[in-house]
């Protein structure tokens, strides 16, 4: 994994106002704390599209996750820097030797936050019972719950629970697996070693909440958050905005013994266009852009080895390479996708090295090496991906029996709605795949809440979708193809193996890399499933993103990573500097 590089750049087209910016300048009322740190401060953020839940069984997209994530917490956690796992709401922690046995001691002395659902609206302490709920939670069959894929397989007793609540008659034990042995000692049983079930203990599908908040809001827990987090939920606008005020009673202090978080709020908005978006940060009224309109790249910043070049302090880039794929999608079973010729066609009729050097202006790597995008240990450079061969395509195409595109069928593409990127992306696609297939393509753009819905409900056809991992592994990313993930009814929603995937022969890999406690020998059966995932050309991976974050000035202790993973907890504003006279 590449660290993030930042830089101060020159960009005499911004000009930054006071970190405050907007109209409310007590939004950024700051005092001195220990240590040299600022205190308070309200930092504004935008997201393209609006949050689908904040409840953590249901969180499946990027937006809802950024923000439940600073309302509840895990047991573990990553580093916001390195993307390590660290504990969290655990203390400390042991493992058998035999790798199926993990006993964990949780903190003392952490507080659930304030809440109507308490008796008299006080928090209570967090115990190992509230973590032995959530968890036979994530293995119970109720409509809110789309995490059982975690602990599925993985943990002892979680599918016969599931079972039994699916007919209505949960096992009173619960997860036999899951054990409360004190206040403050839970015990997880596996069902076989896994290397990466820390990471699992890090994801929001993991997250801690008490059952009186599940009890009192159920299903309206979507806009309901209790956590042990530093920040609190205070106000939902749906569409609009989320204010997150600061958890008075969190936790946890920082080494100078200032009590966290610095911040006093976070604001996150949700305008949908980024050239909008870009505007509102150039006047101070966010502290953060993610994404750079491709458009306004040469614009703003020219490019990275100009950008190093900069001498004034106008705004502050962060890059990274990422954990992150962007790809379109077959569905499976589909009457058109589910010929392998087809779908080898698509994936030769398109120029990747041309889509991310001319469309995207450099801002990616072409996706020629598989599914899973570079990473630590992982081989990907033996994974042999799909290169432009428009000469091939054609002959694949005739071979699945249309002939220069003679009785393919219009299809259509769906796309989530949120900046000009992808519709520019789709736009070049839909050119190259008329040019060299005499296929027509339709597109589509949908909010994303309901783009997530077709894809789930087997309804969408062909789709533009990213993934960004949940956690640094490629199990994270092979999982998305494993045919247990697949729901029972074919008719039912399918939350992970969306483009409805069955192969034998990747399920035999996949499971042999969960099941290999030997790193690099793990990887490599990784890598061994990845191939069989494009030799059968499941989807079409695009290119792996380099993320761009633009900041202003004035924020600190915000590092950057290729998950885009964000913890504010310690993020604080540097006090302005006075101009001299």
């Amino acid at each position: 994994m590449k660290r993030y590089t930042t830089f101060i750049l020159t960009a005499s087209i911004l000009f930054l106002t006071a970190c405050g910016g907007g109209k409310d300048k007590n939004e950024l009322t700051l005092k001195e704390g220990k240590g040299g740190i600022t205190m308070g401060g309200v930092f504004k953020v935008n997201e393209i599209e609006t949050f689908r839940s904040l409840f953590p069984l249901t969180i499946t997209d990027v937006y809802s996750y950024r923000i439940a994530n600073q309302v509840y917490q895990s047991l573990f956690k990553f580093n916001q820097e390195n993307l390590k796992v660290e504990t969290n709401l655990a203390d400390t922690y042991e493992v058998s030797q035999d790798k199926l046995v993990y006993t964990i001691k949780l903190k003392k002395g952490v507080y659930f936050q304030d809440n109507d659902c308490f008796s008299g609206g006080k928090g209570r302490e967090l115990k190992a019972s509230d973590v032995k709920y959530c968890y036979d939670k994530t293995c119970e069959s109720i409509p809110q719950n789309k995490m059982y894929w975690l602990f599925k397989d993985k943990v002892v007793g979680a599918q016969e629970y599931f079972e039994s609540s699916k007919k209505g008659t949960p096992n009173a034990e619960g997860v036999k697996g899951i054990e409360v042995v004190d206040d403050y000692t839970i015990k997880i049983t596996l069902v076989e070693p896994f290397g990466a079930f820390d990471q699992i203990l890090a994801h929001m599908g993991t997250a801690i909440y008490p059952k009186e908040a599940f009890d009192k809001y159920g299903k309206d827990m979507r806009v309901n958050c209790v956590g042990t987090g530093p920040f609190q939920l205070k106000k939902v606008v749906e569409g609009r905005e989320v204010i997150l005020v600061k958890n008075e009673n969190y936790w946890e202090q920082d080494e100078h013994g200032n009590k966290l978080p610095y911040l006093d709020g976070i604001k996150v908005s949700f305008i949908p266009e980024k050239s909008t978006e870009l505007k509102e940060f150039q006047k101070g009224n966010l502290h953060m852009i993610w994404e750079i309109p491709v458009d306004e790249i040469p614009n703003i910043i020219g490019s990275l080895d100009e950008a190093k070049e900069g001498k004034n302090a106008e705004f502050i880039l962060q890059s990274s390479h990422s954990l992150s794929v962007q790809y379109y999608a077959f569905r499976y079973t589909h009457e058109v996708f589910n010929n392998v010729y087809v779908r080898k066609a698509f994936n030769m009729a398109i120029d990747r090295e041309e889509l991310v050097e001319v469309t995207l202006q450099g801002e990616g790597e072409p996706a020629f090496h598989g599914f899973v995008p570079p990473m630590e240990g992982y081989p990907q450079e033996k994974v042999k991906g799909y290169t432009y061969d428009p000469n091939e395509a054609r002959a694949l195409l005739a071979k699945a029996g249309y002939p220069n595109g003679k009785g393919f069928p219009v299809i259509q593409l769906n796309l989530n709605s949120g900046g000009k990127t992808q519709e520019l992306l789709a736009v070049a696609i839909m050119n190259e795949l008329k040019k060299n297939l005499n296929v027509d393509i339709e597109v589509k753009v949908l909010p994303m809440n309901q783009h997530q819905n077709e894809i789930e409900s087997g309804r969408s056809a062909f789709w533009r979708i990213g993934w960004v991992a949940d956690y640094p592994d490629p199990e994270n990313f092979l999982n998305l193809f494993y045919s247990k993930n697949l729901p029972e009814n074919a008719t039912d929603d399918a939350y992970i193996n969306s483009v409805r995937y069955t192969n034998p022969e990747f399920d035999e890999a996949f499971v042999a890399a969960r099941r290999e406690s030997d790193p690099v020998k793990r990887m490599e059966l990784f890598a061994q499933a990845d191939q069989i995932l494009m030799d059968d050309a499941v989807v079409m991976p695009l290119y792996y993103d380099d993320y761009i974050r633009l900041l202003n000035p004035q924020v600190r202790n915000f590092p950057m990573n290729s998950l885009e993973y964000r913890d504010f907890t310690r993020v604080y504003f540097a006090k302005e500097k006075k101009k001299k006279k």
